[in-house]
């Protein structure tokens, strides 16, 4: 296993990690601060957007190198 490929498998373990505990985070801020059903799909929604955005900029990225290659 080449040293691109063992860095490329970590950063997409240790990124899909770190959304994961970010996702607890939302949750865990909505459940102690009582936010109800509304004010949970706030939270989750709106700092949710920015993990999502991240994401698809990987798959459009892929998409596109992708096709080129």
């Amino acid at each position: 296993m080449e040293i691109e490929e063992f860095e490329s498998i970590m950063v997409t373990v240790l990124i899909s990690g770190f959304c994961m505990f970010m996702l607890f985070i939302m949750w865990d801020l909505a459940r102690k601060s009582n936010a109800g059903k509304l004010g949970t799909f706030v939270i989750i929604g709106g700092l949710g957007l920015g993990m999502l955005a991240f994401v698809l900029k990987g798959v459009v990225i892929e998409l596109i190198l992708g096709g080129a290659g």
